[in-house]
């Protein structure tokens, strides 16, 4: 199930981006670069619709997946 990322409190939201992006791992290239550009670059996706915050009822766990990559 999408949550959708403006009904929740900003605090709220920044813990879930922080959280997804220090266990993504996620490769950078050649220059890396600060938790800080990782975070803005997540918050970006979710605002540009790119990426959407799903909510697994198996897994009872929240995720930030790209929006192609959602079904149902």
């Amino acid at each position: 199930m999408i949550i959708p990322w403006k009904e929740l409190d900003a605090e709220t939201l920044d813990n879930l981006i922080e959280s997804f992006v220090l266990r993504e791992g996620t490769d950078y290239g050649e220059q890396e670069r600060s938790l800080e550009q990782k975070v803005e670059d997540v918050r970006r996706q979710l605002s540009s619709g790119e990426a959407v915050l799903v909510w697994s009822e198996l897994h009872e766990t929240v995720n930030i997946m790209p929006r192609g990559r959602v079904t149902g």
